[in-house]
């Protein structure tokens, strides 16, 4: 079992930067593969951003590609969420998640992970 808290949200001006965390308890936090994912309003929750266990890879959605960076910390049991440049598209509710499985090949699909945190609403204004 694992639970996952995100902090880091808020509201910032566009063009601005925020890092989001998410600190994982239980065991194993090096087992999982660890994700991020948005829900703006009226919108289906979308993949942002993914990081394997070992951290040696990462994946973007096209949208965050060049602006957004993922990374871990695995004796904080951490995963971040560098988010620059800003835009207001970028506005959402957003979800740390974990994968326990042995591939990553899916990242992208929210049936992938297994353990979803309960979000932090960024909000980017023009």
């Amino acid at each position: 079992q694992v639970q996952l808290v995100e902090s880091g949200g808020g509201l910032v001006q566009a063009g601005g930067s925020l890092r989001l965390s998410c600190v994982a308890s239980g065991r194993s936090f090096n087992n999982y593969h660890m994700g991020w994912f948005r829900q703006a309003p009226g919108k289906e929750r979308e993949f942002v951003a993914g990081i394997t266990r070992t951290g040696y890879g990462t994946y973007y959605a096209d949208s965050v590609k060049g602006r957004f960076t993922i990374s871990r910390d695995s004796p904080k049991k951490t995963v971040y969420l560098q988010m620059n440049s800003l835009k207001p598209e970028d506005t959402a509710v957003y979800y740390c998640a974990a994968a326990g499985r042995y591939s990553f090949e899916q990242f992208g699909l929210e049936s992938t992970y297994d353990y979803w945190g309960q979000g932090t609403q960024v909000t980017v204004s023009s």
